[in-house]
């Protein structure tokens, strides 16, 4: 199964615009992924991600909305552990 999941976009490296990258903020864990399928996503914005690569975007409620489902499915985890 894949799993795509929010991060908010905090810098994006301007050096390269075809091929884009951004520093991204997942949860307070910050990665650099690539941007070069999502070239409307901006600074500030949140991008679905998998693997590294920007694979859509979201907005901020709907980020929230799938951060909460994957702190659910942790507690469920712990439950069934």
């Amino acid at each position: 199964m894949c799993l795509a999941v929010p991060g908010k976009i905090l810098e994006i490296d301007p050096s390269d615009l075809l091929m884009r990258t951004a520093r991204v903020s997942f949860g307070g864990v910050v990665r650099e992924i690539s941007l070069a399928l999502v070239p409307e996503a901006e600074v500030g914005g949140y991008v679905l991600a998998h693997a590294g690569i920007g694979i859509g975007m979201v907005d901020e409620e709907e980020a929230g909305h799938i951060f909460e489902a994957l702190r659910q499915l942790d507690a469920l985890e712990e439950v069934e552990g």
